[in-house]
């Protein structure tokens, strides 16, 4: 029986995320103070209490960074390690701190550049993402290769067989969309997120981040990650690469999934803020079995969980 860690991607925030554990556990508080001390703000304050930054993508990034891997510390404090690990976009960067190729202390430095990198080069309102759903992959392609005569516009993520998210500049996407209904495609869900990221759009701040990531220390994982951009297991070499790729490359989250069960994976804890990616797995394969930790109530569970499944 083997189990995977999956760790959240941006739009997983809100406000009081980590509060519960950080104020029963040490080691939650440790990694907020640490974030703090990199970072030169209050990461307990920017999670905690109201304010408009939570939202805005270079502060996003490392809270939901350090909310994850404050989580996943505390599992491993507890005696539970993940036989593979993977995240949704950002929640790539909390896999790889816990399968031992990053400090923890680089991957916060570093998403707080790649959210400020992503800012410039899709800054709000420049364009818009849009979640289709129950449509064929093949004819969702179709429709944005075809629309890209008016600008760009491409597959994003590929949540589940169900649910493939499209995104580039509004011209295009409406074009796209347009093309879907002609398809008979008939629901489509405008998101509400900062850009449209994981497209072309991003070439800017995948070139920025590759700057970065020259002088950021990478180590061989102790415990397998699969990349988003590949949905195969990495390797050290391809670390950076596939990081920089990311950026500007469709998240190949349903084929991930695969690759786990392939793997030997049956059951899938999400570490970190919302309950997104639980849903994901379940409409990918309602047989793994799933438990999460977002808070002191579901950190209890999942520990009696893993607990359970050990015996």
């Amino acid at each position: 029986m083997k189990t995977a860690f999956l760790f959240s991607g941006q739009g997983a925030q809100y406000q009081g995320m980590g509060q519960s554990l950080y104020g029963q556990e040490k080691i939650v508080r440790e990694t907020f103070n640490e974030a703090s001390e990199i970072l030169d703000y209050d990461m307990a304050k920017l999670c905690f209490e109201e304010n408009s930054q939570l939202n805005q993508t270079e502060y996003t990034q490392p809270a939901i960074l350090t909310v994850s891997v404050a989580f996943q510390r505390l599992l491993a404090a507890e005696g539970f390690s993940a036989d593979v690990v993977a995240g949704l976009s950002l929640g790539e960067y909390s896999a790889l701190v816990a399968s031992g190729a990053l400090r923890f202390s680089s991957a916060v430095q570093l998403v707080s550049k790649r959210g400020k990198f992503m800012t410039v080069a899709a800054p709000p309102g420049m364009g818009k993402m849009v979640a289709v759903m129950n449509a064929p992959v093949d004819v969702i392609e179709k429709c944005c290769e075809q629309a890209q005569q008016f600008g760009i516009v491409s597959p994003a993520n590929y949540n589940t067989p169900q649910q493939i998210v499209i995104g580039g500049e509004s011209s295009a996407v409406d074009e796209a969309i347009r093309l879907l209904k002609e398809q008979g495609i008939k629901r489509m869900i405008p998101l509400n997120v900062s850009g449209p990221f994981h497209t072309k759009l991003l070439v800017p701040a995948a070139e920025k981040l590759e700057k970065e990531l020259e002088s950021v220390r990478f180590f061989e994982p102790v415990v397998p990650v699969i990349s988003n951009t590949t949905a195969q297991v990495m390797n050290a070499d391809q670390i950076k690469e596939l990081l920089k790729k990311q950026v500007m490359s469709p998240v190949r989250f349903y084929e991930s999934i695969e690759t786990m069960k392939k793997l030997g994976v049956t059951r899938i804890i999400e570490v970190g803020p919302g309950k997104v990616l639980s849903g994901f797995v379940r409409k990918i394969d309602s047989s793994l079995e799933i438990a999460r930790v977002e808070d002191a109530e579901t950190f209890l569970q999942t520990k009696e969980f893993l607990a359970g499944g050990n015996e």
